[in-house]
């Protein structure tokens, strides 16, 4: 038996969707039933996408405009609303690298990624909020990543955009809340065309890509899918990983000690009784392998 077609009748924004993690994500939403506006800056390969997902039996429509850019997002939204009469959601995948260390990085190599990635989130979201309020429903999923919710090195433009998503979409979460707008993040764990280009020189290096290459963008597609129907109704403001065929539920800060001085604090005082009360507490300078650190399964 066959499942169900818990996105028929749906219209989702799957920016990036040409190849990778993206294609996967827009194929998994079509294959749950939901008609799909293909994003990628390349056509033929927006082109491609479209025609797998027509031969599933569901509509899709290529475009070509850049989430950086504020009438680029607005028009793949109405790309939509025109073609398939609404947008149910939109899925924020759409994204770049320029990873270097911190110290060597340019202007450029911050505002490139920052464009795509944590602005790229904001305006295909704003694009598609007013259309989302008026109709009292709508979902949005964006791709944060552990770079940002725990730490990589030469990646600072890329981590701080990825925090900055999930600040963003729990924001969306609480604004959208009182119209039915549920917004949520996954930082996925797949080999892509933008993770091929992580450096693999060293040991570690090496040993990071290939546990990458190993874990498949289908895994993370169909988790994409599944938060856009209406069974994830009740879910918001959440971020999950996914790593194969593990999902993961990610913390969000929260006070993990406390300490106050009645008189108040001076310098002597902070370095006699505060940091030794909470330095048992303190987190170590981690990567995201450093806390993964089993085989994905």
């Amino acid at each position: 038996m066959s499942e169900t077609k818990h996105l028929a009748d749906k219209a989702i924004v799957v920016t990036g969707s040409g190849r990778g993690i993206g294609r996967t994500i827009a194929l998994e939403v079509a294959k749950a039933g939901g008609n799909v506006v293909v994003n990628d800056l390349d056509r033929d390969v927006a082109e491609e996408v479209v025609a797998e997902i027509k031969a599933l039996g569901v509509d899709a429509v290529a475009n070509t405009d850049s989430v950086g850019d504020w009438e680029g997002a607005n028009k793949m939204v109405t790309q939509a609303v025109d073609n398939f009469g609404k947008v149910s959601g939109v899925i924020n995948n759409a994204g770049n690298l320029r990873d270097v260390i911190f110290h060597k990085m340019t202007q450029e190599d911050w505002d490139m990624v920052i464009n795509v990635h944590l602005k790229g989130s904001f305006n295909v979201s704003r694009a598609a909020a007013t259309h989302f309020r008026n109709q009292e429903s709508g979902v949005c999923v964006h791709m944060t990543s552990t770079s940002g919710l725990i730490g990589n090195f030469g990646q600072a433009n890329y981590s701080a955009a990825k925090a900055g998503i999930a600040a963003l979409s729990k924001s969306i979460a609480l604004d959208m809340q009182r119209y039915n707008v549920r917004s949520n993040c996954i930082a996925p764990f797949a080999w892509s065309r933008m993770t091929a280009s992580i450096p693999a020189e060293t040991p570690d290096q090496i040993e990071r890509v290939e546990k990458l290459k190993k874990m498949v963008p289908e895994k993370v597609g169909i988790v994409a899918a599944a938060l856009c129907s209406d069974k994830a109704a009740h879910i918001t403001g959440q971020i999950f990983a996914v790593r194969m065929n593990e999902i993961f539920l990610m913390s969000q800060s929260r006070p993990v000690r406390s300490t106050h001085c009645g008189d108040g604090w001076t310098i002597d005082r902070i370095f006699e009784t505060a940091m030794p009360q909470l330095e048992s507490h303190f987190y170590p300078l981690d990567r995201s392998q450093d806390v993964f650190t089993w085989d994905p399964v």
